[in-house]
């Protein structure tokens, strides 16, 4: 299959525009699970959500809005961008709706799965997130966990991840595409990034896969790629720090995986973790 099935690419918009970067609903992308946003709001722009037949999360990637939601009135957002400091999350199950109103220029990434389980709609602070660091040397990188499996979500996971310019990341290369609990669950994933510096990128190796082949992608500021089986490492271009933005959900509210057993050994080579990290605090 071609790069065009895995790789989309954001909306090129000036920085004084509003509107949609990323419009990838799951029958566009074909997939069972996922549909995937990324809009852009100007200071005094509304955005209204509403969750009939899915459960839907709302990353806050950038920027200050007020939030009016079925807990009341909150004004979130302490980051101007996501290398900026921590996220500010809103989970909202079926049967739910929440307004955006935007202070200054927000950025917003909203992802939704199907669901009909009524469950309470919660709101995630940056101070309720985790950081952690992960690997050693050039296989160094920050995980925040935003939505983790012991939430109390129906099928959605959310993690963030920054990676040092030079370093690897999803590494060693690990799939989730097979139902074999506790080992490993079936997953579909979003990777969405953004690259510190606006020249930069980096590179995703998709193979292995039942869907994907072996192809590696370039990418660049704002793509999105759509991983559906297979191992999928990331490495970041030199210079250039790296985040994404994952979305999971699938056979289970489980983040178990199968690594690559040719590339496993690398970890008896780790040591001090990248003194660069972290790249981001609260």
């Amino acid at each position: 299959m071609s790069e065009n099935s895995f790789l989309f690419h954001s909306l090129q918009l000036a920085p004084q525009e509003a509107g949609e970067l990323l419009d990838l609903p799951r029958q566009q992308a074909h997939w069972d699970w996922m549909s995937f946003f990324v809009r852009r709001l100007q200071p005094g722009d509304v955005f209204r959500a509403r969750t009939d037949h899915e459960e839907a999360a709302f990353v806050l990637l950038g920027g200050t809005c007020l939030l009016d939601w079925r807990n009341g009135r909150n004004r979130i957002g302490k980051r101007r961008n996501v290398f900026d400091g921590f996220p500010y999350t809103l989970y909202l199950p079926a049967g739910n709706e929440a307004t955006f109103t935007a202070e200054t220029p927000c950025e917003l990434a909203e992802c939704r799965v199907p669901s009909e389980a009524r469950l309470e709609p919660r709101l995630i602070a940056a101070s309720d997130v985790r950081s952690s660091l992960r690997g050693g040397g050039n296989v160094s990188r920050q995980i925040i966990d935003v939505i983790t499996p012991d939430f109390p979500a129906d099928k959605l996971m959310a993690v963030e991840v920054y990676t040092p310019g030079g370093n690897w990341s999803s590494y060693p290369p690990h799939k989730h595409d097979v139902h074999n609990p506790p080992a490993e669950a079936d997953l579909d994933e979003i990777y969405y990034y953004r690259i510190r510096q606006g020249e930069g990128f980096a590179f995703q190796h998709l193979y292995s896969g039942e869907h994907a082949g072996e192809q590696t992608l370039k990418i660049r500021d704002g793509d999105t790629v759509l991983v559906r089986s297979g191992y999928h490492p990331v490495v970041a271009g030199p210079g250039y720090d790296v985040y994404y933005l994952n979305f999971l959900a699938g056979s289970s509210r489980a983040l178990a995986a199968t690594e690559d057993p040719q590339h496993v050994w690398i970890r008896s080579t780790w040591k001090a973790t990248d003194p660069r990290l972290p790249l981001v605090r609260e």
